[in-house]
């Protein structure tokens, strides 16, 4: 079972009716039985027996309480949607609304439960097209966007942040890689956006995944399949990564030679771990409770432990940061984006907002001072924007993601300007 994290915010033919209606009515007595009655013996009955010993009712009722602590009370079930036997029951909270994902199989009990951002099924608002790319044994959902109109032949390929993210970047009722990819494509700008594969495939990513996993090595394969795909011969290729995916940026520019730019949107370059003991810090002077004491203490705790001589493989992940694997904190800590990008030979632009309290405004000059010497480097900081770079006024915190909001005008005219400039020519 997979939890919300504060960050930077972790899916028979005859009687096919009334089997999807008695399984559907199972998930919605499980969530009233949770997060209403908040009755854990009872919500434990719930699961399958090949869980239970993932599972425990103290893990139930300490998952409510830090969802609860995020996100407020929980409210209702504002839809219900599905895939074969998973269930996305689209919920609202005091502060947010997002998808409890549960799989229930044929003995109406669940295999699988946990907290995604919501996921749309009806497009037909959007603009595009579904457009699916292999990568490593899996197909990658996600929207295809090209001009009928002033075709540019530039193609911007959407790098998402951290957690089982959707096309969209969505958080809330916020969707900042839709606005800017249909922004684009008013003005020419092809771009591909896709569902991460721990959205789509959670099955895929496991203790013994890295972050090239999550993310590195299906980028790589996007970038080739539009590379060598006759229908897109003549597009540059940009790269437009979000927060994990800009951190990332200079890592998968250095394995390719088929990218004209990169985008680095709040993208941190400081380690991981560093940023999520500022973040805790920051929350918990917003927010002094005792249970954020507990948090940032907790959290302290845990990376001590990573950082310390004792860590290793064998290390659980109830005792690291976030409860991600050993495995994958080591894929990030043995990575230097620093360094990396020092040797990115194309095009860099970094943008950040001056209130994104989840990236910092130490990260940006961090990048400026790495890329002081690059001509082809620039920055470009907002005063008042947040992490998702819309408008809000100080402090930034968790609660303003909630409000309905778009990408700041001025960001979209920026982002165009790069992308559209000639650097050859300069």
């Amino acid at each position: 079972m997979k939890t919300v994290k504060p960050f930077s915010l972790f899916f028979l033919l005859i009687s096919f009716t009334s089997i999807f209606s008695q399984s559907q009515e199972v998930g919605e007595m499980f969530i009233q039985t949770l997060f209403k009655e908040k009755n854990y013996n009872k919500a434990y009955s719930f699961f399958d027996e090949t869980i239970k010993s993932q599972v425990s009712e103290a893990l139930l009722k300490e998952t409510v309480e830090k969802l609860e602590n995020q996100l407020g009370q929980f409210k209702t079930i504002t839809e219900i949607n599905n895939e074969a036997k998973v269930f996305y029951y689209y919920s609202d909270f005091e502060n947010m609304k997002l998808d409890i994902k549960i799989t229930i199989v044929e003995n109406d009990k669940i295999t699988d439960f946990f907290f995604a951002p919501h996921k749309v099924f009806k497009t037909q608002l959007s603009l595009g097209k579904d457009f699916n790319v292999k990568s490593n044994g899996v197909e990658l959902k996600g929207t295809l966007l090209i001009p009928e109109e002033n075709n540019q032949k530039k193609m911007i390929i959407f790098i998402h942040g951290s957690g089982p993210q959707d096309r969209d970047c969505t958080v809330a009722e916020n969707k900042p890689f839709k606005d800017i990819a249909e922004n684009f494509y008013q003005k020419g700008i092809a771009s591909y956006r896709f569902d991460k594969r721990t959205l789509s495939y959670p099955e895929t990513f496991n203790d013994k995944s890295t972050v090239d996993d999550e993310v590195v090595s299906d980028v790589l394969n996007i970038i080739h399949f539009f590379k060598n795909n006759p229908d897109y011969l003549e597009y540059e290729i940009v790269l437009l990564g979000h927060s994990l995916g800009a951190h990332l940026l200079p890592k998968i520019a250095n394995q390719t030679n088929q990218i004209n730019k990169i985008i680095l949107l709040a993208g941190n370059a400081r380690p991981l771990n560093e940023l999520i003991l500022e973040q805790y810090d920051y929350l918990l002077q917003l927010n002094p409770t005792d249970y954020m004491r507990e948090e940032v203490i907790k959290i302290k705790k845990q990376n001590q432990l990573l950082k310390s001589k004792q860590f290793n493989s064998q290390t659980s992940n109830e005792e690291l940061p976030l409860n991600l694997s050993a495995t994958y904190w080591k894929s990030l800590l043995n990575y230097n984006p620093i360094k990396e990008i020092k040797k990115v030979n194309v095009p860099i632009l970094i943008l950040q907002g001056e209130r994104d309290y989840q990236v910092s405004m130490k990260d940006f000059q961090l990048w400026k001072t790495a890329l002081k010497k690059n001509k082809s480097a620039s920055f470009i900081s907002y005063t008042k924007l947040n992490h998702l770079f819309m408008t809000g006024e100080s402090p930034s915190n968790p609660d303003e993601y909630a409000t309905k909001g778009h990408v700041e005008e001025k960001v979209i005219t920026d982002l165009l300007e790069f992308i559209k400039t000639d650097f050859n020519k300069k």
